[in-house]
């Protein structure tokens, strides 16, 4: 373990040093150290997950920002909204027969001389966002330590030196603004993995607004992880050192100075993170009060029941309705088959007028809030169709992917008020959002707009639509008349029981699952029977009934479709076709 005096929270670059300093003085080649993080994050792993240390490392907010001291541990929890690219910095330099590194920090923690032998090193720098849609019982940043100090030597040398000692040089340029839709550059971004920015002054990422003034975010710089390893829009706890300007100086009129703000990203604006250990976070690791216990069947019906006769009361006791909201709500895309995203139900509840909407859509609404992470209400007219930007757009003036309203976490929900909707001319904006919102629910794909060529990034979305008729936009997979019966109390739900609902939704449905071959000759039999009764029905029919199936066994705990549920899903969807007619 490293001693007091390099104190893995209050002191990490103290302990970078140390293990720097060991791996020199066994024999290390310095220049060789760049491609490995010579023992740093195994140190800070054990220091944080064995030794329990990550409870007293503080989360970083807009509001604790200003309170945490530099140089310290800091964790911060958010999506990758941009990839700026790789910037390249002075990781190691010698002075006299000494050794230092410059790893894990924007300055120098000791001078530099000009005619030091020097190594140039590599980093690459994300701009990441809190999740869009966070619900707030979902969001941690109350559950870590705090530290307030500021009066250590470290962040004391970091003022001193910030303006003599940068260690960064410039952002690489690796534009993507010649690359064709196909080339091997513009696959690996279409999977996430590498969005690159042209090259700016001094390493300084650029952004084309001023969300950075409404919104707080962060500068993660990455060491020492395959690029695989890190896509946009993945969801991520960051563990690193903070450096953190608060003071803006006036070495500029008025005019520009403010121009430059809203250009860049100033460190006075953005805070920087220099990630030393990263992990990615599912919807289930969002449930973070979520009970610890296996799925085991026995556990999950009563959570099952409960859950359901929960949303029967919020649908007015619709229990059809119920039945199908529960399947909707453990959706997810497992698998794609060319074009089609296996797994997704998209719901559709019909029948509802300005008066009805009034009372049911926020219950629908607040409920879906308490029960999952990430949620988002979209108000479709034809206003906001004609005004919206939904698809994110690469600003090549700024160099910046700018965000629109679809660019969100995988396990979002979007619940889409289409009773609103009037007769109204669209706009080339509103045709365009009308398709990309089409697309979202069709293919589970949002496109980005780069300008010389458009890219579809896959998404894993649940999308629900409330509407009077069957919505003519949004082809959703499944259309269920509502008919609500009652409008009695919620009641209070007990915070045990709402985590267990949660848990119970994040968790099952990522469950795996599989058909036996018996069920398997007995769905293909139904299905037969079925097509020999209606011609209308097609793949696309038989494959949500596999879905449904699917979603049922989960929904009792279980991997394998049993006869049991298959039967209850043919019974839901006899149902469903006498609301039809």
């Amino acid at each position: 373990m490293v001693g007091r005096q390099y104190d893995c929270l209050v002191n990490p670059l103290g302990a970078v040093r140390f293990t720097f300093e060991k791996a020199v003085t066994s024999g290390t080649d310095p220049a060789s150290l760049a491609r490995n993080d010579w023992g740093v994050a195994d140190l800070f792993r054990e220091f944080l997950f064995d030794n329990d240390g990550i409870s007293q490392v503080p989360i970083l907010t807009s509001s604790t920002v200003h309170r945490v001291q530099p140089n310290t541990l800091v964790r911060f929890r958010g999506m990758i909204q941009d990839m700026l690219g790789n910037e390249f910095y002075v990781g190691a330099y010698k002075n006299e027969e000494t050794w230092n590194t410059n790893k894990f920090t924007d300055v120098s923690q000791f001078a530099m001389d000009p005619s030091a032998d020097m190594r140039v090193w590599e980093r690459r720098l994300l701009y990441c966002v809190p999740v869009p849609g966070l619900n707030s019982w979902a969001d941690s940043t109350s559950d870590g330590a705090v530290i307030t100090s500021t009066n250590s030597p470290s962040a004391n040398r970091e003022k001193r030196q910030r303006d003599t000692c940068p260690v960064s040089t410039e952002v690489e340029m690796q534009d993507a603004s010649n690359e064709l839709p196909n080339s091997p550059r513009a696959k690996k971004m279409r999977e996430g993995e590498s969005l690159m920015t042209e090259e700016t002054d001094c390493g300084r990422p650029t952004v084309s607004d001023v969300d950075f003034r409404n919104k707080f975010s962060c500068l993660v710089k990455i060491y020492d992880s395959p690029e695989s390893d890190l896509k946009l829009n993945d969801v991520f706890e960051f563990i690193g050192v903070l450096t953190f300007d608060t003071e803006v100086k006036n070495d500029k009129n008025g005019e520009h100075e403010l121009e430059d703000e809203l250009v860049n990203l100033p460190p006075s604006k953005v805070p920087r993170l220099h990630c030393l250990v990263h992990r990615k976070l599912s919807v289930a690791d969002m449930v973070f009060k979520s009970p610890t216990m296996e799925p085991k069947p026995h556990l999950v019906k009563g959570i099952r029941e409960s859950l359901l006769h929960y949303l029967k009361v919020v649908l007015g006791d619709d229990e059809l309705a119920a039945h199908f909201m529960l399947l909707h709500l453990l959706s997810k895309v497992h698998s794609r088959v060319d074009s089609f995203a296996v797994g997704k139900l998209s719901l559709n509840l019909t029948s509802l007028d300005k008066s009805s909407i009034s009372v049911f859509g926020n219950r629908i609404s607040n409920a879906i809030k308490t029960l999952l992470p990430f949620t988002h209400h979209m108000p479709l007219t034809v206003e906001y169709l004609n005004t919206a930007s939904l698809s994110p757009v690469k600003d090549y003036e700024t160099n910046r992917l700018v965000s629109g309203a679809l660019q969100c976490a995988e396990g979002s929900h979007f619940m889409i008020d289409e009773t609103s909707l009037q007769a109204g001319v669209l706009n080339s904006n509103g045709v365009e959002n009308t398709r990309l919102l089409k697309d979202l629910m069709e293919f589970q794909k949002v496109e980005y707009d780069f300008k010389y060529y458009k890219m579809n990034m896959d998404a894993d979305v649940q999308i629900l639509v409330l509407s009077e008729a069957k919505s003519n936009i949004l082809p959703a997979d499944l259309i269920v008349p509502f008919h609500p019966s009652s409008v009695g109390p919620l009641g209070d739900v007990d915070e045990e029981t709402l985590n267990e609902w949660r848990w119970y939704l994040a968790t099952l449905r990522s469950s795996p699952h599989s058909i036996e071959t018996e069920m398997q000759k007995v769905v293909e039999d139904d299905m037969v029977a079925a097509r020999q009764v209606d011609r209308s029905l097609g793949s696309e029919d038989f494959s949500r009934w596999l879905t449904m199936g699917r979603l049922m066994s989960l929904s009792f705990g279980e991997t394998c479709l049993s006869h049991q549920h298959w039967q209850m899903v043919k019974e839901m969807e006899r149902l469903r076709k006498e609301r039809l007619q």
